[in-house]
């Protein structure tokens, strides 16, 4: 199985990324551009929603987090220090200065303050209409995910992302929705 899942890897990263150098700069800017309102219902003011910075062409969030700071709540990224330590997540303000980590993700400051978020936004490398989540491999997100039981889950993905079918292990956490440049996707 993690032969079969390296390779959906490379196969999913690679549709990715001819799919994003595809789009016009007007497509790639209006994805993800706006809240819908599935989503808008869980950013409550007062709620801590995490987020992430893009690495290469995954599908940003950043505009998401805008809103949510605009409608009052904390905002909060990922700090990974290796691939065994456990995923935190730490508050975050948009314009506040990140630094460079482990695999290259851009993150807080590990003194930044840590939280427990409600709402998390996560990336992935390919999802299946059971909302079975591919991701990088390390689970880090899993890991965080299963520690979180009361927050909510949503991917954020291109469309190409969504697979026929994937393999899920006995620790792998499914997301509540997945967002993409074109639908909200839940069960």
């Amino acid at each position: 199985m993690d032969t079969d899942k390296a390779t959906m890897r490379r196969t999913y990263r690679q549709r990715r990324d001819e799919y994003v150098r595809s789009l016009s700069d007007q497509d790639r800017h209006v994805a993800f551009s706006q809240v819908p309102t599935p989503l808008g219902v869980h950013l409550r003011a007062g709620c801590t929603v995490a987020g992430y910075i893009v690495k290469d062409s995954e599908a940003s969030p950043q505009a998401l987090l805008e809103a949510a700071h605009e409608r009052g709540c904390n905002i909060a990224l990922p700090h990974v220090t290796s691939r065994l330590a456990p995923m935190r997540f730490l508050r975050w303000r948009p314009g506040d200065p990140l630094v460079s980590g482990t695999f290259g993700l851009m993150q807080p400051a590990a003194d930044a303050e840590p939280v427990s978020p409600d709402v998390v936004l996560v990336p992935l490398v390919a999802f299946d209409s059971r909302l079975m989540r591919l991701g990088q491999g390390a689970g880090h997100y899993d890991r965080a995910l299963s520690l979180l039981a009361d927050a909510t889950a949503i991917g954020i993905a291109w469309s190409v992302q969504h697979a026929p079918a994937i393999e899920a292990d006995p620790w792998d956490i499914p997301m509540d929705a997945v967002l993409t440049e074109k639908s909200w996707i839940t069960l």
